[in-house]
C-alpha cells in the first residue's frame, strides 16, 4: 500500500503550491479562448471578418522561455518565441477553465498560440485516474484502494509567438 501520496498529503503540498506561485514566485498569465459560435468563418475555415475571444482570465503560473528568434525570410526580418506556461492543475479546475489547443495567452503585452497541453506529472509518480484494478474490476490485492493516492499536479501549455495583428485583439479595448 502507497504511504506518502494519499489525499492528505496532496492538501499539503497544495497549500504549499499555491503560496509559491501566488506569493513567492508572483508570475502571471492571462487566458483568451476563442468564442467559435460568434466567429464567422469562410469555406477554408478561416476567420473571414473579426474574431472573437472571451477572456482574459488570470493565472499564476511559472513561465520557462526560450531564446528569441530573429529569422529572415524574404519579406524581411521576423520574430519568434516559444515560452511553456505551467499551470497549478487545480487553480484551472477550480475556475472551471479547461485550456485547448489553439486559445491565446497574453504575457508581457506579447499573445503566444497554444500549440500543445502536457498534462503528465503526477504526485508521487501515480495517476489515481489508473488504480490498476485485475481484469475482473477487483481490487488489487498487494494494494488496495490505490484511486486514493497520487495526483495530477500541472498542466504545461507549450505556445509560440503570435504577432497582435493577426489576432485583431488589444489588452486595452474593450470587447462586446
Amino acid at each position: 500500500m502507497a504511504l506518502f501520496t494519499s489525499g492528505r498529503d496532496f492538501s499539503m503540498m497544495r497549500h504549499i503550491n499555491r503560496e509559491l506561485l501566488r506569493d513567492i514566485i508572483s508570475q502571471q498569465a492571462s487566458f483568451y479562448k476563442y468564442k467559435i459560435a460568434d466567429t464567422k468563418v469562410n469555406i477554408y475555415g478561416e476567420a473571414s471578418g473579426e474574431k472573437y475571444f472571451d477572456g482574459p482570465y488570470i493565472f499564476s503560473c511559472l513561465i520557462s522561455r526560450q531564446d528569441q528568434e530573429f529569422p529572415e525570410s524574404e519579406i524581411g526580418i521576423n520574430f519568434n518565441q516559444i515560452i511553456d506556461f505551467a499551470f497549478f492543475r487545480d487553480d484551472l479546475v477550480d475556475s472551471m477553465y479547461v485550456p485547448e489547443v489553439g486559445d491565446i495567452v497574453l504575457y508581457q503585452e506579447s499573445y503566444y498560440e497554444i500549440d500543445d497541453l502536457i498534462s503528465n506529472q503526477y504526485f508521487g509518480g501515480k495517476n489515481p485516474d489508473y488504480p490498476n484494478k485485475g481484469s475482473n474490476g477487483q481490487q488489487n490485492p498487494l494494494n488496495p484502494q490505490l484511486e486514493k493516492f497520487g495526483a495530477n499536479v500541472s498542466i504545461v501549455a507549450r505556445t509560440h509567438y503570435v504577432p497582435s495583428d493577426k489576432l485583431n485583439i488589444s489588452p486595452y479595448k474593450e470587447r462586446m
